[in-house]
């Protein structure tokens, strides 16, 4: 999803405008990425209507949007008061804050541009890639830490002929650098694939297409290629919420190639143990080390380990269409809906059109069986490609 040049704000009532029950840090409100805010007690059938639901005023922004907008009550904005604020970020490497309740001025409270002289949204002409057009800046949707007044993003510019990839770490009240910010995203991982001995992420190779993952006070970014140009794999690295030092890194094709993290812009999400689940897309396979095609299980007690995965039965089938498992997110289901024998499900689904329900304790690897025996539920109906997250 993508919104050019403009912010927008719908009401659900003429005369009546509420604040939002509860703050909205992160892709699909939580770590499961359900998609439900559980906890609404004003928006209901009977006032989100077609007589009494509308737009109420749109905001002007500088670029495309692509990342989620964030929201927090209760800002104090230094020299303006309290706000309930909107976090908005765009291609053209700006974040704004809004005001969420009136769209009287127009005006942000704070808007935060690392563009300057000789730094500069990446043209997607540059990386021969129009998936992002016509720049590449801020893609993801960014995430909060109320706990350190952070709003972290990734920028991607282009800085006298450098392509550079960046952590920003910045100030919800103001939208200033914080301390140690921002770090520049660079990486190595030991492999014998494409790319050489030792992989080196090369910024100009990936876009962080996937949502930001914060878990237990570390910031994790996802990598996806531009349009399957050039040499490049599916990374996760994770920094450091305060000192922004780089912590984990995982590569999933470290003797192969491909198998980027595209997940149609969903975050990777987590449970409760400090498991970790994405997706990866057409790439090299082979069990152990190559994990394209996958749905993914990392254990990040200790920097990041696979724990478990599982391979559609006709991956070589989908890496030769085209057909990438990872289109899409995956949402983790509550304990309410599993069984004695799974009681710990996910779901998700890809391009193909199959939706998967695997068990987060046994996700079942790879079935020789030739079908998806081994997972609850493999199920090919009439539905088209996945792009997105689901919602649960």
């Amino acid at each position: 999803m993508s919104l050019t040049g403009r912010i927008f704000w719908y009401f659900f009532a003429a005369s009546t405008l509420l604040p939002a029950q509860i703050n909205v840090l992160t892709y699909q409100y939580d770590l499961a990425r359900t998609g439900a805010n559980t906890n609404e007690v004003i928006l209901n059938k009977a006032n989100v209507n077609p007589n009494a639901f509308g737009l109420l005023y749109t905001y002007p922004v500088d670029g495309t949007i692509y990342g989620q907008p964030l929201y927090v009550a209760n800002v104090n904005i230094p020299g303006k008061g309290t706000h309930n604020v909107v976090y908005v970020a765009t291609e053209n490497d700006s974040v704004y804050a809004f005001d969420a309740d009136s769209g009287a001025d127009g005006g942000p409270l704070w808007q935060d541009t690392f563009a300057s002289s000789g730094v500069m949204p990446v043209p997607s002409s540059d990386v021969s890639c129009q998936q992002i057009d016509p720049e590449i800046g801020i893609t993801s949707t960014p995430v909060i830490d109320l706990s350190r007044g952070s709003i972290y993003v990734v920028a991607m510019t282009l800085e006298n002929g450098n392509y550079v990839q960046r952590l920003h770490a910045l100030d919800l009240a103001t939208g200033a650098e914080k301390t140690n910010s921002p770090v520049e995203i660079q990486a190595t991982y030991p492999g014998t694939g494409e790319g050489g001995s030792t992989l080196v992420f090369d910024p100009r190779n990936y876009k962080q297409r996937p949502g930001l993952l914060l878990l237990n006070g570390v910031v994790y970014t996802s990598w996806s290629s531009h349009c399957d140009i050039g040499a490049y794999h599916g990374w996760l690295i994770g920094y450091d919420g305060g000192t922004l030092q780089q912590v984990s890194v995982y590569n999933n094709t470290p003797n192969g190639n491909q198998g980027s993290f595209w997940d149609g812009g969903a975050a990777p999400a987590a449970d409760s143990n400090g498991n970790i689940f994405l997706v990866s897309g057409n790439g090299s396979f082979d069990g152990a080390q190559n994990l394209g095609e996958s749905y993914i299980k990392l254990s990040s007690a200790g920097g990041l380990g696979v724990a478990d995965y599982f391979t559609p039965f006709n991956y070589a089938s989908l890496n030769g269409a085209d057909l990438d498992t990872g289109s899409a997110g995956v949402a983790l289901i509550g304990d309410e809906a599993g069984s004695a024998a799974h009681p710990h499900l996910m779901t998700g689904a890809g391009k193909e059109g199959r939706i998967y329900l695997l068990d987060r304790d046994n996700m079942g690897k790879l079935s020789t069986s030739g079908s998806d025996s081994q997972i609850p539920q493999s199920v090919l109906g009439d539905m088209p490609s996945e792009f997105g997250n689901p919602a649960y």
